[in-house]
């Protein structure tokens, strides 16, 4: 399998990673300490083309894939996942609730050209204070009356929350039948009823906005529906494979980031009159952080490539959203330790990005659900 990246995508990643250098790092720690979202560099990469580039030119976006998609994520990662995590919600888990649902041509062209194209920020509304991994616990209803659906309930840890004009909604809508009567509806920011919630104070991802959303007998048009009652379900769930490329991406950046800094920081730091790097010891740790790294990364891109191939992939995204999370954690871990005291301080990055990584095993799926998911065809 050929890993090479075309002229398209390294054109693509370049772009990216001089973006990230020269404007994504500088505050980067002052944004995780105060918890303030950037809006200008959102700006800066709905400008670049970078969130809509897996969709087609028709709905606002680049006409290219999810290789394209998971290469940018990757280097903004690498220094701020929570910019990263913004935009992989904005395209992965909004539009393609859109893209894999029934939507018409007329409502993708409608919903996505705003959030591919023209910069407004796109929210995925599934989880619910009894429905995280179980989506049987669902409690938010649309009703149908007449030629609208009345919607009732609440979605929490919902990533853009604060900053979305546009949010793909999952209810049931009916009480019998449960999540087989799941439908996904679109709710537009100022409906009447709809309210944003107290926005989640986060361990990692800290200038990420997540909030709560509730809806109190919220009004829309039956029109606004995309996935018809009995099919949200199925669209939820493609949607998340494609959303784990995305966190995926996320995940490999984090550990590449941490990495990097870890290393120049040991070829550097003497003690016992010789640079750490010349410790055995701590080389060999490395060697296997590099290796977990590059496999995390071909999974990565095996995943994304599957998808673009329109090949099934959703056994190669939960493989890579598994690994790269997992690799994350243990790289900044390490990351921290190596460099000792200094990790553990804020200007040398490690630390954030540690809490970061965190976040990686638990959203899109925990890697104990992509356990389960993966472990479902093992014994067929």
């Amino acid at each position: 399998m050929n890993f090479e990246l075309n002229e398209q995508q390294l054109s693509i990643q370049k772009m990216a990673r001089d973006f990230t250098e020269k404007k994504v790092l500088p505050g980067v720690i002052e944004r995780d300490e105060t918890r303030e979202y950037n809006l200008g560099l959102y700006k800066e990469m709905s400008e670049m083309g970078f969130i809509g580039l897996p969709y087609a030119k028709e709905y606002g976006g680049q006409g290219l894939g999810y290789m394209e998609y998971a290469l940018a994520i990757e280097e903004i990662s690498k220094v701020d996942p929570s910019l990263s995590v913004s935009f992989s919600v904005s395209t992965s888990l909004y539009g393609g609730s859109l893209y894999f649902s029934e939507a018409t041509d007329e409502q993708l062209k409608r919903w996505m050209t705003p959030v591919m194209r023209d910069g407004h920020f796109g929210s995925f509304g599934l989880t619910e204070p009894t429905a995280g991994s179980d989506v049987s616990g669902m409690k938010t209803f649309a009703e149908r009356q007449g030629d609208e659906f009345v919607i009732n309930g609440s979605k929490c840890f919902i990533t853009n929350g604060p900053l979305s004009d546009y949010y793909a909604v999952y209810a049931l809508t009916d009480h019998e039948m449960g999540p087989k009567s799941m439908a996904t509806f679109i709710v537009e920011r100022n409906t009447p009823g709809f309210s944003i919630g107290a926005r989640h104070n986060t361990m990692g991802i800290r200038s990420a906005m997540v909030s709560e959303l509730f809806f109190d007998n919220v009004r829309i048009p039956v029109g606004n529906m995309i996935s018809t009652p009995g099919k949200g379900f199925a669209t939820a769930m493609k949607t998340l494979d494609g959303g784990r490329i995305g966190i995926a991406s996320q995940a490999l950046g984090i550990a590449e980031g941490a990495f990097e800094i870890a290393r120049q920081y040991m070829k550097q730091r003497q003690q016992f009159g010789k640079p750490i790097s010349k410790n055995q010891h701590l080389a060999f740790r490395m060697v296997d952080l590099a290796n977990s790294i590059e496999m995390a990364k071909y999974m990565v891109y095996k995943a994304a490539t599957d998808k673009d191939a329109h090949k099934p992939f959703s056994q190669a995204a939960a493989k890579a959203k598994l690994i790269a999370a997992e690799t994350a954690m243990r790289v900044t871990t390490d990351a921290v330790q190596m460099m000792g005291g200094n990790g553990y301080m804020k200007e040398y990055h490690v630390e954030r990005l540690m809490r970061d990584a965190k976040i990686t095993q638990i959203y899109e799926g925990t890697s104990e659900v992509q356990k389960i998911v993966l472990s479902k065809t093992l014994f067929d």
